[in-house]
């Protein structure tokens, strides 16, 4: 049975930057049906583009500048009664993972937020996380109350990982897998390592070969093989294929796994009005009809009434992006 709580009568702090009202909800969005984590409670703690990386394939677009510095952007008195108020609705949710608009362990509070989350509720909360600050044992430490760090290490040659992941000037690649090992120890929950491949950038043979040995020395739960799926910041970010995914977790060893698609049920109906939600689905991520579909809980029509509205407004876009169209904003 999971706990709930009435959302107590509290505000964010005035030193809070305010964040956009995004229809219900400012700093939550979903539960979007995930291909790892199920239906996942998104918990968005850093303003747009917020990153340490400038990643060819992100979703979200290019990062304008990077950083490494954290910081509070959001408090935990403003994002923890929206969390409530989410879990109050009963709908499913699987994890509650932070992620969203940029890497959140650049918030210093991220620490604070699992540990007031965890005496909410029972439902385990996930953290997706560039491993770019792990090298920090603050940013290690704030992690550990979590339940699962899904930790990204796309590259394990010198070169490879500046022209994926295009860091900011202060990090090294060797310090980022010196971080994950220590994390690793002092970490007691699961860790699924994940590798997002680009073809022609970080798939040859030397870079698989760097990759198991950085691997052996990190000793992850799972290692989860990735590639670019949803519309890239760069056109050029292509894609591997399935074919040569598998032939990669051959060479990976038994925990490594090509992601599969996600084949839960859809959610019960979304209570928020249906442009609202579907406007806040588009501005996380690209998403698909069948994405807004399984997430929402509605039907096929009343889902594309509300898409057609949005654009007729030139609040959204659509696009095409390897067979299939994603709905953007605009």
């Amino acid at each position: 049975m999971k706990r709930r709580a009435v959302s107590p009568k509290t505000s964010e702090s005035s030193k809070t930057p305010p964040a956009k009202k995004r229809g219900l909800f400012s700093h939550i969005y979903g539960p979007v049906p995930s291909r790892r984590l199920g239906f996942s409670l998104g918990v968005d703690i850093v303003p747009l583009k917020t990153c340490s990386f400038d990643c060819v394939y992100c979703q979200l677009g290019r990062t304008p500048k990077k950083t490494q510095t954290r910081r509070t952007f959001y408090s935990v008195q403003g994002i923890l009664p929206q969390i409530k108020k989410a879990i109050a609705q009963s709908r499913k949710i699987d994890y509650i993972t932070f992620s969203g608009s940029g890497e959140p362990t650049l918030n210093k509070e991220i620490g604070n937020m699992i540990r007031q989350i965890k005496k909410t509720t029972d439902i385990p909360v996930a953290v997706l996380t560039n491993s770019s600050l792990l090298s920090r044992k603050s940013a290690r430490q704030a992690l550990l109350a979590a339940d699962l760090v899904v930790p990204s290490l796309d590259a394990a040659t010198a070169d490879a990982f500046r022209k994926v992941n295009r860091p900011h000037p202060s990090f090294r690649l060797e310090k980022i897998i010196a971080g994950l090992e220590k994390f690793r120890r002092g970490f007691k929950g699961q860790i699924w390592l994940e590798v997002m491949l680009v073809k022609g950038i970080n798939d040859s043979s030397a870079d698989i070969k760097a990759l198991k040995k950085a691997l052996a020395r990190i000793n992850p739960d799972k290692v989860q093989l990735n590639t670019v799926v949803r519309p890239p910041a760069e056109k050029w970010a292509l894609p591997l294929s399935r074919k040569e995914l598998e032939e990669i977790k051959g060479k990976l060893g038994d925990r490594a796994e090509v992601v599969a698609d996600f084949k839960k049920k859809n959610q019960p109906p979304w209570p928020d009005s249906p442009e609202d939600a579907v406007l806040a689905m588009i501005r996380r991520r690209p998403v698909t009809l069948k994405d807004l579909v399984n997430a929402l809980g509605k039907d096929e029509k009343e889902i594309l009434q509300s898409l057609n509205a949005l654009m007729a407004k030139g609040q959204i876009k659509r696009e095409a992006h390897q067979k299939n169209f994603y709905f953007e904003p605009n």
